[in-house]
């Protein structure tokens, strides 16, 4: 888990995970896992939930031949804001660099993404955005933990079992958090 150094320091969370602390019972941030692709202290922050699948697939939004190859990718829900929008994110792994994603990206550069072996494609409504100052404050008070993705990112599945999953790896501690019941009176 990445600490966060105090607050006068300047600290720098693009490419990590954000986890929802269980705290967060409601909303679109309950129970999620979020990459953070931008993040400075200067701009704020924005970031995609990995573990929110709308149902739907990429085929019902374009089902032109020409994104063939795309139409049984799946779209999540990637945040509150611009939810009226269809965008791409591609990410893959490599053991020199680890995570690799590119965001925002057009139909046309998922088609090509697609087709790399090991690269995971997604499509997205939406995206999750933090002004100024305002992820830093949040992470403070403990709303969200934060962790290097590892390579089982790719390969676990990205639905309301990520969140238990990703917090379970990242320590004892944690692991007691993911397998508490939501509401432990009734434990």
């Amino acid at each position: 888990m990445a600490e966060l150094p105090a607050q006068e320091s300047p600290i720098r969370l693009a490419g990590q995970l954000l986890i929802a602390d269980p705290a967060l019972r409601e909303g679109i941030f309950r129970q999620s896992v979020v990459l953070l692709t931008d993040h400075s202290a200067e701009e704020g922050a924005c970031g995609l939930i990995l573990n929110q699948p709308s149902g739907h697939t990429v085929g019902e939004f374009l089902p032109d031949e020409e994104f063939a190859s795309l139409s049984s990718v799946s779209v999540h829900v990637g945040g509150p804001l611009s939810r009226e929008h269809l965008s791409f994110a591609a990410l893959w792994w490599t053991e020199e660099k680890g995570l690799h994603f590119a965001t925002r990206i057009s139909a046309s550069d998922a088609v090509k993404h697609v087709q790399n072996p090991g690269t995971l494609v997604r499509g997205f409504v939406g995206y999750s955005g933090w002004a100024e100052g305002q992820l830093e404050s949040e992470i403070r008070h403990s709303s969200w933990f934060t962790a290097r993705p590892t390579s089982a990112l790719l390969a676990n599945t990205h639905d309301n079992t990520l969140w238990a999953g990703t917090l379970r790896n990242l320590s004892i501690y944690h692991r007691m958090i993911a397998e508490c019941p939501e509401d432990p009176g009734q434990n």
